[in-house]
């Protein structure tokens, strides 16, 4: 049996507008500590919060659009992250098992769709609207935007007429965490990737089994999709069952990317002290290292499986690696940093921690590296 693959990605540069690459850099927001945006949010029921005790589901809208989406309220808490020996499918480096404490956050109650990323990547363009501007609408009309990305609709089970409502999908994580910070900008709450541990925890919702639902295989039909059960790519999001903390598809359908770059050795390293702050905040390598990472696309992480994959590779604990190969049809050069012409069932969902980031250091912690777009649209410059 032959999965669909995605056939063609035409990638060309999209410009907002007529600036030099150095006056785009300058004017760009992703120069700007996330804490900067958290002013006069946009309103939003129930979206306001102090406490655990008082989170409460909520719906944000995108500025300027009719597109929402629901944020679920997860509690904090202690876990085992990890699978134990013996669980069938078990990878090394998914142990050994580590306990991990989590603040409370709120988690998009599924995958970020294209009806959503669309907003950030073609049609978010306030200057176009009109020439008076709040500082607010300034910062999101300036921030980066990625290429433009092009899928053959007749060849590619990806490319469906619907696409709206299914998850928006092979962008990398550099891109992931841009949109995220847009998103950020827009509405004035402070939203970024999870870390693993975060995703994994919400994944599991309190269970200890390979799946949310428990160690049947055979289970993974009600909730997600998968190899088996799906020969058109991904599907439409909430079209399963959720877990017990009403998150949709964190089994397959589309692998999710998460903050940090893969340790085979990671959970080791944290037993042992090494590097206490591994599992919580997500980063735990060089800014030099990082870039070198988004520039090749290798060893970012995303979890949850997706339609390509066999159910033991969506369990609670898997971990997909980015690899090279990704990349290999880009036409670019040098290559995006934004698209994978080789993983269209990788994507993404946001959180928004109870807590947002208090200094700039700490939004270091989880925002994109400012210089990875800089580095790249200037080798670009030079390479016409």
């Amino acid at each position: 049996m032959t999965k669909p693959s995605l056939v063609c990605l035409v990638v060309a540069l999209f410009v907002v507008y007529p600036v030099s690459a150095q006056e785009e850099v300058r004017l760009n927001p992703l120069h700007t500590p996330g804490i900067e945006f958290l002013r006069d949010p946009i309103p939003a029921v129930d979206s306001e919060a102090k406490t655990q005790a008082e989170m409460k589901p909520y719906i944000e809208t995108i500025t300027g659009t009719n597109v929402t989406f629901q944020m679920v309220p997860i509690p904090g808490g202690k876990f085992l992250m990890g699978s134990p020996v013996g669980e069938e499918g078990r990878e090394d480096h998914e142990g050994p098992q580590v306990e991990v404490e989590i603040l409370p956050f709120w988690m998009e109650e599924h995958e970020v769709t294209w009806g959503e990323f669309e907003q950030y990547f073609l049609l978010r363009n306030f200057r176009s609207e009109r020439t008076h501007l709040t500082d607010r609408e300034k910062a999101v009309d300036a921030m980066a935007r990625p290429s433009v990305i092009c899928y053959d609709m007749n060849a590619s089970s990806y490319g469906k007429a619907n696409k709206l409502d299914h998850p928006a999908s092979a962008m990398s994580c550099y891109a992931a965490q841009v949109y995220c910070k847009w998103l950020t900008a827009v509405t004035g709450r402070y939203y970024r990737l999870p870390t693993e541990a975060e995703w994994e925890y919400a994944c599991r919702a309190g269970s200890t089994t390979a799946f949310s639902f428990g160690d049947d295989p055979g289970r993974l039909d009600d909730y997600g999709w998968f190899f088996d059960n799906t020969d058109n790519g991904y599907n439409k999001v909430m079209a399963k069952k959720p877990n017990a903390w009403g998150l949709y598809d964190m089994h397959g359908n589309v692998a999710e990317w998460v903050l940090g770059l893969y340790d085979e050795n990671a959970y080791q390293k944290f037993n042992d002290g090494e590097i206490p702050s591994l599992l919580i905040q997500g980063q735990w390598d060089t800014d030099m290292r990082a870039m070198i990472h988004v520039a090749n696309g290798v060893n970012s992480i995303a979890r949850g499986g997706s339609c390509d994959h066999l159910a033991e590779k969506c369990r609670s604990a898997t971990k997909l690696i980015s690899q090279r190969d990704w990349k290999e049809q880009d036409p670019m050069f040098p290559k995006s940093i934004w698209y994978y012409t080789e993983a269209p069932y990788v994507g993404f969902r946001v959180i928004r921690p109870l807590n947002p980031p208090e200094t700039a250091d700490e939004c270091n912690l989880y925002e994109p590296d400012p210089g990875v777009y800089d580095k790249f649209y200037n080798n670009l410059g030079s390479s016409r």
